[in-house]
């Protein structure tokens, strides 16, 4: 084999990699978290309706937070109405609901409550994952049924 043919070889071969590599992109991307909610009429309690996070998949927790999604957006160091956090040990979950407590995560600050949502205002959930996934999801309480 010539050395022009062998060249031109390498590059045919690094050209159809390089073409797999392109066309495959998304297999090596990471899986975005899809996040939905729920309410739940049956399990009311002092007229508050449970609201039950969903997410399409299991996820170790490291820090969940719900904040006002209209200050958020101004101020990301907005104070959240409720927040978790993990040093190490959450179990990896695929539901929660707000205000209830997660095996291996605690509140951010000892024996803070989490707040009562208003009827009408826009949350945001946000939270991040053992592996450093990130996600946001916009709620909002109907004024009929408050959390």
């Amino acid at each position: 084999m010539s050395k022009s043919k062998l060249i031109a070889s390498i590059i045919l071969i690094l050209g159809l990699g390089g073409l797999s590599l392109y066309m495959n992109k998304d297999r090596f991307r990471r899986e975005s978290i899809q996040i939905t909610h729920r309410l739940n009429p049956a399990r009311a309690r002092d007229g508050r309706i449970p609201i039950t996070f969903i997410l399409n998949g299991y996820y170790k927790l490291k820090n969940i937070r719900v904040v006002n999604a209209t200050t958020y957006e101004t101020n990301k160091f907005v104070l959240p109405v409720w927040r978790l956090i993990t040093e190490s040990n959450s179990v990896p979950v695929s539901t929660f609901n707000y205000g209830n407590n997660i095996r291996g995560m605690r509140p951010e600050t000892k024996g803070a409550r989490p707040e009562t949502l208003q009827a009408g205002v826009t949350y945001r959930l946000v939270l991040e994952t053992d592996r450093k996934q990130k996600a946001e999801y916009d709620f909002t309480v109907p004024a009929t049924q408050t959390q």
